[in-house]
């Protein structure tokens, strides 16, 4: 069993950056299709980014398209998401989610087929 924790989050100022780590521990996450999601204060769960198990392939919301990118590291079981430009509507508890799969280009922004969550990391954006 495959077990996430997140890391990197904190305050910054609107248009700045900021670099989400989660680290999996247990099995090798070259199993998995990696996923970035997050939830705001009153809102729901959305999806904002997904890695493919060979880092080739990645998926994004159009909300943070050409602002955000993720990118993985197999040897050191650990993904990454880039946050530039960063704006208040940002603000929001960022989770770390895998999904199982034998598909090495398989990317995903649906929460279900996410099977392991991490606890999440605040990222808030002051304007």
């Amino acid at each position: 069993q495959v077990q996430l924790v997140e890391s990197g989050g904190g305050l910054v100022q609107a248009g700045g950056s900021l670099r989400l780590s989660c680290a999996a521990s247990g099995r090798t996450s070259s199993t998995y299709t990696m996923g970035w999601f997050r939830q705001a204060p009153g809102k729901e769960r959305e999806f904002v980014a997904a890695v493919s198990r060979s880092g080739g392939t990645t998926k994004y919301a159009d909300s943070v398209s050409g602002r955000f990118t993720i990118s993985r590291d197999n040897a050191k079981n650990t993904v990454y998401l880039q946050m530039n430009s960063l704006k208040p509507e940002d603000t929001a508890v960022y989770y770390c989610a895998a999904a199982e799969t034998h598909f090495l280009e398989l990317v995903t922004a649906s929460g279900r087929l996410y099977e392991l969550w991490g606890q999440g990391t605040q990222v808030t954006v002051s304007s």
